[in-house]
């Protein structure tokens, strides 16, 4: 039986096992996926989550729930050896091992992009993981709960103030979420006005969102500054040491809360740890049928897809030529190549991958978004709703589309459930503060040392005592 080994249970992963299993016959084959976690994130709702607008597990889909027939192996591939056919498996507990396989399909997804920009590492937050995206959630709720009790100054300014790193979609989308939820907590906070929060977004270009015309993004624009948002173009971030964000431009902004959106890159750790063929930016070189290799050459049994491969845009509208990493392509790449290795695995020709992008939206916070899909552009309140019953469908598995719609339904009538469980980072922390402990051991106590009176009867005795026995 044809060994299929599948690195990473994100979009791509999932949806190739996912598919795999409804198209290959029983005992056609053997589908093996490993990725450290259990569950996939549809990461275009972590802006959602972060502004408390959506249940956190609501967005991720567990592996072993939907897939069947897929053996799940929670590990990471540390090396991939295609030339022998062999990965490293690496476990969080547990020796490494060699896995064997006659199929591999890479679909390890990206991670965040930075540079070495002092302070960044330490102190700032990425969002590509829903951990993340609760972080800051939780994170900024707290903050208003410590800037409610502090008097003017610039601790309580510094508590209050988001600082988001790039003006992409993730960017604008989750800036813009952010700016909502502030704006919703000011009406708890009887000691905090609206005018004492600042949301700063930084981008380096001189626009934000490329993915839409210039005219639709400055009325994105214009809209954020509208709710009080600060937009830095052509500015770029040169240090954040202990939170003080200094820009090109020489300001200084001190905050609490650093959100990193500027870009993203292959999975490292899978891409430098094997011997497939890479293309300059770093990732995985495949074919528009999804085979690794190039138009000239095949590397055989080797499969790539999502935000790890360079997938060739034969649509033409992809930057570079190249698919540009969203989950969109990600999505109905992971379909055809499940489709493609099921007909290479019966002796049938693949089929490349042609999808012409129709179009880009975001939500920019409760009722307002943009779309654009060539030179027609919605925006406001019916661009918001495209953004939700697109996003809504898209979500796999109709037991997750009910569980996010249900939440949006709950907010519509209660509003966001505005409490932050930031202490859940430290779950162990009240137990430890009152838990009782064994006493240390005390030291042995010394004899107390005889008074000089009485040493000498002491000894007047023993003389005596001598004496009489002899």
């Amino acid at each position: 039986m044809p060994r299929i080994l599948i690195v990473g249970g994100g979009y791509a992963g999932f949806y190739t096992a996912w598919k795999l299993e409804k198209q290959l016959r029983k005992g056609e084959a053997e589908v093996t996926m490993v990725d450290p976690l259990p569950y996939m994130t549809y990461q275009p709702f972590l802006p959602e989550v972060a502004a408390g607008e959506i249940e956190p597990r609501h967005v991720v889909v567990s592996h072993r729930r939907h897939l069947k027939r897929t053996k799940i192996v929670p590990a990471k591939v540390t090396g991939i050896d295609h030339a022998h056919k062999v990965a490293t498996i690496t476990p969080a507990v547990g020796e490494p091992w060699q896995q064997e396989y006659d199929q591999i399909v890479v679909t390890a997804g990206a991670v965040s992009r930075t540079f070495p920009i002092p302070g960044i590492a330490d102190n700032a937050i990425g969002l590509k993981t829903i951990e993340e995206a609760v972080a800051i959630r939780d994170r900024i709720i707290d903050n208003f709960e410590k800037a409610a009790n502090l008097p003017a100054g610039p601790e309580r300014d510094r508590l209050l103030t988001v600082v988001v790193v790039g003006g992409g979609f993730a960017g604008i989308e989750v800036f813009a979420e952010l700016r909502a939820m502030a704006s919703s907590l000011v009406k708890d906070y009887p000691s905090i006005a609206f005018e004492d929060t600042h949301f700063h977004l930084i981008e380096a270009m001189g626009r934000i969102m490329p993915e839409v015309s210039l005219k639709t993004s400055e009325w994105v624009l214009k809209s954020l500054a509208k709710r009080g948002a600060n937009v830095h173009l052509d500015t770029q971030v040169k240090g954040a040491v202990d939170g003080n964000v200094e820009l090109s431009t020489g300001d200084v902004i001190p905050t609490d809360v650093i959100v990193w959106t500027a870009g993203v890159m292959a999975n490292p750790t899978v891409v430098r740890g094997g011997d497939l063929p890479v293309e300059e930016r770093g990732r995985i070189r495949a074919r528009a049928d999804l085979r690794v290799g190039t138009d000239d050459e095949v590397v055989e049994g080797a499969w790539a897809a999502g935000d790890v491969a360079a997938v060739p845009d034969l649509s033409g509208g992809g930057v570079g030529g190249y698919c540009v990493p969203n989950a969109q392509h990600a999505v109905r790449q992971a379909k055809l190549l499940a489709k493609n290795l099921t007909a290479v695995l019966r002796g049938e020709l693949p089929k490349n991958y042609v999808h012409k992008n129709l179009g880009a939206v975001a939500g920019l916070g409760l009722y307002s978004g943009v779309f654009q899909s060539g030179n027609i552009a919605i925006k406001g309140f019916f661009a918001w709703v495209a953004h939700r019953g697109y996003h809504g469908l898209a979500m796999p598995t109709w037991e997750r589309k009910l569980r996010v719609v249900g939440d949006w339904v709950q907010n519509f009538f209660h509003g966001r459930d505005n409490v932050t469980l930031i202490t859940v980072q430290q779950p162990r922390e009240v137990f430890e503060q009152f838990a009782s402990r064994p006493r240390p051991p005390q030291p042995a106590e010394a004899a107390p040392a005889a008074a000089p009176a009485e040493q000498k009867q002491a000894a007047a005795g023993d003389r005596n005592t001598v004496a009489a026995a002899k």
